[in-house]
């Protein structure tokens, strides 16, 4: 086969997705992530982003470039800020243009059109909404929805809007036909799985003469950690003493402290262990961070906050405790997964979760043996537990990190979820890097 003909036969894939490489949010790194190793396995990657940059939308990056062997069309549009319910509807809405004109007109391998498949993310908001135009001018595409977040559930949990509003109910009406046009719906988890099925009105009975009521290929695909050594790491010892002073016990929260996280009860519970050598480190950024630091007061002597960490300090950063704590509101289940999960184990800690006991996090904790479940009815429980962890041998303790380790290797690492992707794609699996 001449490089031409190998060319054409390439399977061209388009990632939509709001944030896309030089961004540093997860997702963004996510999806850029997955560019990279799809274009590494010889997929022809398109990646569709908006041109905005995600920390300053004043900031634009260029309207096309080529990117680690992929193409980069960025998508224009104005600078409305995402911080406010109506500038991430109409930041939805040109982004929704974009991609639908690139549907309609963008060039095509007419004899491969087979071979041309679409991930569709889920930021902006309503972005399935894509699938919808997609399938129109793109009958013969595959389209994989990966779902990292649910809306308008998200919204209707963070109580900015009402689920019995119209607006809301047209949203669910012409969101529902958007994942009945996906091929492949990838969630993060089985709780979100549930809410997917019941957006899509998968749990309807199935009519066998119309193919829109079929659902479509449902399977998880996990984020994997920004940071992934090779081996448990070590307690960092610097970094421990400057983030938690001097202590038995160290536990971090590390990440965005954001709208969907529940702080109180790990603030109840660090609290009740000021006593105890035991000591809680919030690190990060987002609106939660305001919230705890208004709450600490000169008796939280076991209670300390720092900044977010730079992907460059990231694993120093997760080495530097022996817990990482978890949390997510009871009703934002399902809506979010966090990430933090994965990072924690992928340097070989354990995670104390404050969530809902029907969450994935919780039933893979307890599946998995990764870490405890803190609920304000265990909560004296889970003091004389964490008693008697910091009072294990250094031994035991390393013994959990590196089972923490091998558990993130076996269940949720890149190399695991690449494969998912390679497939999904429908091509033999060739070595990940």
């Amino acid at each position: 086969m001449d490089k031409t003909s190998q060319e054409q036969s390439k399977t061209r894939v388009f990632l939509l997705y709001h944030y896309f490489h030089p961004d540093d949010v997860i997702s963004a790194r996510l999806f850029s992530d997955l560019a990279l190793d799809l274009t590494k396995n010889g997929k022809e990657v398109f990646s569709l982003p908006s041109i905005r940059s995600c920390h300053s939308t004043t900031k634009r990056y260029a309207p096309e470039e080529n990117w680690a062997g992929g193409t980069i069309r960025r998508i224009w549009r104005p600078d409305f800020r995402q911080s406010s319910n109506a500038g991430r509807l109409l930041n939805s809405l040109f982004m929704l243009i974009g991609w639908t004109w690139k549907a309609a007109f963008y060039k095509r391998s007419w004899g491969n059109r087979k071979h041309e498949v679409v991930v569709i993310g889920t930021d902006p908001i309503f972005g399935i909404l894509a699938a919808i135009t997609w399938r129109v001018f793109r009958p013969k595409v595959k389209i994989i929805h990966w779902c990292h977040d649910v809306h308008p559930e998200a919204s209707i949990a963070d109580g900015a809007v009402s689920a019995n509003s119209i607006l809301v109910k047209c949203l669910i009406w012409m969101l529902k036909r958007g994942y009945r046009r996906c091929d492949v719906v990838a969630d993060l988890g089985h709780c979100m799985r549930q809410l997917l099925a019941r957006a899509g009105g998968w749990e309807e009975k199935s009519n066998a003469s119309n193919a829109s009521m079929q659902a479509p290929h449902l399977l998880t695909i996990t984020p994997w950690s920004l940071v992934e050594p090779t081996e448990a790491v070590p307690v960092d010892l610097d970094r421990r003493t400057k983030l938690f002073g001097d202590c038995k016990l160290s536990l971090l929260y590390s990440g965005n402290l954001g709208r969907a996280h529940d702080f109180e009860l790990l603030l109840t519970l660090a609290r009740k262990c000021r006593e105890k050598s035991i000591n809680f480190c919030f690190a990060g950024r987002g609106p939660g961070m305001d919230w705890i630091q208004s709450q600490i007061n000169e008796e939280d002597t076991n209670i300390s906050t720092a900044g977010f960490a730079d992907e460059s300090e990231l694993q120093a950063r997760l080495a530097a405790c022996d817990i990482h704590m978890v949390s997510l509101k009871d009703n934002w289940t399902g809506t979010v997964v966090p990430s933090k999960f994965f990072g924690a184990l992928s340097i070989g800690r354990p995670v104390l979760y404050a969530g809902s006991e029907s969450s994935c996090v919780c039933e893979w904790i307890q599946e998995l043996g990764v870490g405890w479940n803190l609920t304000s009815e265990n909560l004296d429980a889970t003091i004389s537990l964490l008693c008697d962890y910091a009072s294990s041998a250094r031994h035991m303790l390393s013994e959990m990190n590196t089972h923490c380790w091998e558990v993130y290797q076996s269940n949720f690492c890149k190399e695991e979820q690449m494969s998912k992707w390679t497939r999904l794609l429908g091509e033999p699996e060739k070595s990940m890097t």
